[in-house]
């Protein structure tokens, strides 16, 4: 039963024991599921973290690969370059003490990547659900939005997760509201979107993070550690997460990566946006046609192809308030 003294996306998680939670859209998007995890393991929980990884993965030493498209990554880890997320947040758990494996999928199409999550699931001996989580909002878009944001990755691990029906619980947690207008998004459509998800009964709902919270101080520390260890790419979605947790507005500047651009960081961007994933995925109007994918470029060109086919596209509308 939900009722207002819990977020429903406990309410729902409040018997899994062993819970994945997995960023969906590559990069640092694994950084918005950490408080999750927190929050999850103070519950007494399993906990265990993944990502879509853009990361050269397959550089990686063989004793680094669970099977077939599913890293290990620990603290020690060996690839060139300092851009690789997965191992900057297993060297931030060691110094929290926390468990410090991050699994990281390549960036691949749906069908490797669902058998991936399946092998992924019986190496942790089975889980009782399956978090998504995305930096930002643009895994809500259906699709026929004049902007969608970047969706390939996001919709690859929607698709491969989405069937995954051996799990009990599959949910998805957006973090970073507003981030996405810089690839196109429109806000008030996710907002649409996520009205209509209400009316099927799959949206569960919002929460803030806050940085008076355990769970938002770790994630602030989280977020500037990766951004002193990722100096030549630190997350543009994470910084202004954080920002927006410490309770910073407006053109708030972290790194150089956003000059020329005016952010509007804000409270809503510290909200988790969560939805049931099955009740997301059916709203979705291309899902079902990523389905033979097995590389990303096929993602995009079928989400490319998709387009072409609409009658029209949803218009942006402006936000009245």
């Amino acid at each position: 039963m939900i009722s207002l003294g819990e977020p429903a996306l406990f309410t729902r998680l409040r018997d899994a024991r062993r819970v994945l939670i997995a960023g969906a859209g590559g990069g640092f998007d694994v950084y918005a599921g950490l408080p999750l995890a927190l929050a999850l393991q103070s519950m007494g929980k399993e906990v265990h973290l993944a990502n879509l990884s853009f990361a050269d993965l397959y550089g990686l030493d063989l004793g680094v690969w669970v099977d077939q498209d599913v890293a290990a990554v620990g603290p020690d880890t060996p690839l060139r370059g300092d851009y690789f997320p997965e191992r900057t947040l297993a060297q931030w758990l060691v110094t929290q003490d926390l468990p410090s494996t991050v699994y990281a999928f390549p960036s691949i199409g749906v069908r490797p990547l669902r058998a991936a999550y399946r092998t992924l699931i019986t190496h942790l001996g089975g889980v009782d659900a399956i978090v998504l989580v995305d930096g930002g909002t643009d895994i809500l878009m259906r699709g026929d939005e004049h902007g969608l944001g970047t969706p390939e990755e996001d919709m690859a691990s929607l698709a491969a997760v989405g069937r995954l029906e051996e799990v009990p619980h599959r949910l998805v947690a957006c973090l970073g509201f507003g981030v996405d207008a810089y690839h196109g998004v429109n806000h008030s459509l996710v907002l649409e979107n996520l009205a209509a998800l209400d009316r099927d009964g799959a949206y569960l709902g919002a929460f803030s993070l806050l940085g008076a919270a355990r769970e938002g101080a770790l994630y602030l520390d989280a977020v500037a550690h990766a951004q002193r260890r990722t100096a030549s790419h630190p997350s543009i979605v994470n910084g202004s997460v954080a920002a927006a947790v410490r309770g910073e507005f407006g053109d708030v500047r972290f790194t150089e990566r956003t000059k020329g651009s005016a952010l509007f960081v804000n409270p809503l961007m510290a909200l988790y946006f969560c939805v049931d994933l099955p009740g997301l995925a059916r709203r979705n109007l291309y899902l079902d046609l990523l389905e033979e994918t097995s590389l990303m470029r096929q993602v995009s060109s079928v989400i490319a192809e998709f387009r072409t086919t609409l009658p029209r596209e949803r218009p942006p509308r402006a936000f009245p308030h």
